[in-house]
C-alpha cells in the first residue's frame, strides 16, 4: 500500500456518505413533522395563495417546484402522487408534467448512485449464484425491464429506484428509461392535478383512482408490452439456434 493511499475506513466513510445523507434526511422529514403537510387538505386550504404567487413568480416557482420534487425522490420521502397533482394544478398538464418527470427523473439517479455507491459493489462480491442469475439476466435486457417497471405503476417507486443499483444497470439506461417510462402516468395525474380547482369548488375528493380505468390503464400496459418484444425475441431467437449450438 503506498503513502497517499486512502485507508479502508476513510474509503467506507466515503463511499456510505450520500446514502447516510439520503437515510438522514428521510429521518429529519418524519421528525420534524413534514409529513403533515403533504396533504391534499394543504392544497386546498393554501390554493388561491400559491396560484396567485406561482402566476407572478412563474420561472421561479418552476425551479422551486423541480428542486423540491428532486429532493423528496431522492430522501424517499412520501407523497409523490400529491407533489405531482400540485404539479398539475400549479403549471397544468403540459408543464406540470414535465416538471415532474424532469424532478422525479434526477431525484430517482441520485438515490440509485447513491445506493449503488454504497451497496452495489458489496452485494455483487457477497452474491450467490441465484443472484447473479438475475442480474446477468436482467442485464441482457436492461433497458426493457427497466422501461416495463417504469411503466406499470405496481411497484413502489423508491424499489424501482433501488433495485437496479444491485442489479449493474448502467447509468445511461437507468436514466433514459426512467425518463420515458415514468411520462404516461406522470401526465395522467398532472391532468387530474389541473382539474383540482373544479374538484375542490365542488367539494369533493379527486378520483385517485383514474389511473386504474381500463381506457387509461390499457394503454400503459401495452406499452410494457411492447418494451417487452426485445426480450421474447431475444429469447425465441435463443431457442431456435439451440440445437445449431448444440450440434
Amino acid at each position: 500500500m503506498t503513502e497517499n493511499a486512502p485507508t479502508p475506513p476513510k474509503r467506507a466513510f466515503s463511499r456510505f456518505l450520500p446514502l447516510a445523507v439520503l437515510v438522514a434526511g428521510l429521518g429529519a422529514f418524519f421528525a420534524l413533522g413534514l409529513d403533515r403537510y403533504v396533504t391534499l387538505d394543504t392544497l386546498r386550504d393554501n390554493r388561491q395563495l400559491l396560484s396567485g404567487w406561482v402566476a407572478e413568480n412563474w420561472a421561479l416557482a418552476a425551479v422551486i417546484y423541480v428542486i423540491a420534487y428532486i429532493a423528496m425522490v431522492a430522501f424517499s420521502l412520501p407523497g409523490g402522487l400529491v407533489a405531482t397533482l400540485t404539479g398539475g394544478f400549479l403549471f397544468g398538464t403540459l408543464f406540470g408534467g414535465l416538471l415532474t418527470i424532469f424532478g422525479a427523473t434526477i431525484g430517482a439517479t441520485a438515490i440509485f448512485l447513491a445506493a449503488k455507491t454504497a451497496l452495489g459493489d458489496l452485494l455483487r462480491a457477497k452474491a450467490g449464484p441465484g443472484l447473479r442469475r438475475i442480474e446477468q439476466g436482467f442485464g441482457e435486457n436492461a433497458f426493457s425491464y427497466m422501461l416495463v417497471l417504469r411503466l406499470v405503476p405496481l411497484f413502489p417507486f423508491f424499489l424501482v429506484n433501488l433495485a437496479p443499483a444491485f442489479l449493474g444497470v448502467p447509468l445511461r439506461t437507468y436514466v433514459i428509461a426512467t425518463f420515458f417510462g415514468i411520462m404516461p402516468a406522470t401526465f395522467v395525474f398532472a391532468s387530474l392535478g389541473n382539474g383540482l380547482g373544479s374538484v375542490f369548488d365542488a367539494g369533493r375528493e379527486p378520483d385517485l383512482g383514474l389511473i386504474m380505468e381500463p381506457q387509461i390503464i390499457g394503454p400503459i400496459l401495452a406499452l410494457a408490452l411492447l418494451a417487452l418484444v426485445p426480450v421474447i425475441y431475444r429469447r425465441i431467437s435463443a431457442k431456435k439456434n439451440l440445437p445449431e449450438n448444440a450440434a
